[in-house]
């Protein structure tokens, strides 16, 4: 006996009775996306519904003094276009310079549209903005050092055990408690050390008064 695939939209639940009723749509981008592009099925007419409904917009790299990564925004376009007040967006963009490399994007052979993939031991602890993964937190508990010699190396901010914005974006709790355990352990230390000496300084005064006496 065969077997038939049953299939349902993912937005609206409904039955997809034939394969040329399908459409596959890839999410690349959306404020509630996690770390990469997501896929869902719907109806071809879903699909068509949303190619009618498109906005047309601009994607924009916004680049700050002193920032690691650009700030990727959207705009709708025709909002975008009214900002050229002294000569047509459309002028402008036609007679503008290629976009160059900017010196800070890291030169791993990544193309310039690639995502970096932040839960690898290659790019854990960068800052970026979204979620950070439960596994890129653990890379960057358990390989805390590596890390922040390779940030230190690229000339990126390295993780800190007493920033409190560190430690709770990379879950850094155990760390950073170990961390204020030994820095007071051994101010402990240091304190008797320099206790100890100031008693056996005394006890060699006392030694030498007490032969000037006799």
């Amino acid at each position: 006996m065969g077997q038939k695939t049953v299939r349902f939209s993912d937005l609206s639940g409904q039955l997809i009775m034939h394969d040329d009723a399908l459409a596959r749509i890839v999410v690349h981008e959306h404020p509630e996306l996690g770390d990469g592009p997501v896929e869902i099925e719907a109806l071809t007419d879903e699909a068509e519904a949303m190619e009618e409904a498109a906005l047309r917009v601009a994607v924009l790299d916004l680049y700050f003094r002193d920032d690691i990564e650009p700030h990727r925004i959207v705009l709708e376009a025709d909002a975008f276009d009214k900002l050229a007040t002294e000569n047509p967006m459309s002028e402008l963009l036609i007679t503008a310079r290629p976009a160059r490399r900017s010196p800070r994007t890291p030169t791993n052979g990544a193309s310039r549209g690639d995502r970096l993939d932040y839960a690898t031991l290659e790019h854990a602890g960068k800052p970026h903005k979204g979620k950070t993964t439960d596994t890129e937190k653990q890379l960057v508990r358990d390989h805390l050092a590596e890390i922040n010699e390779r940030l230190a190396r690229q000339g990126i901010r390295t993780i800190s055990l007493t920033d409190a914005d560190h430690i709770e974006r990379y879950g850094l709790d155990q760390l950073a408690r170990e961390h204020t355990m030994e820095l007071e352990f051994g101010l402990d230390d240091e304190a008797q050390t320099e206790a100890d000496a100031e008693t056996e300084a005394d006890a060699e005064t006392e030694v030498g008064i007490g032969a000037e006496v006799g």
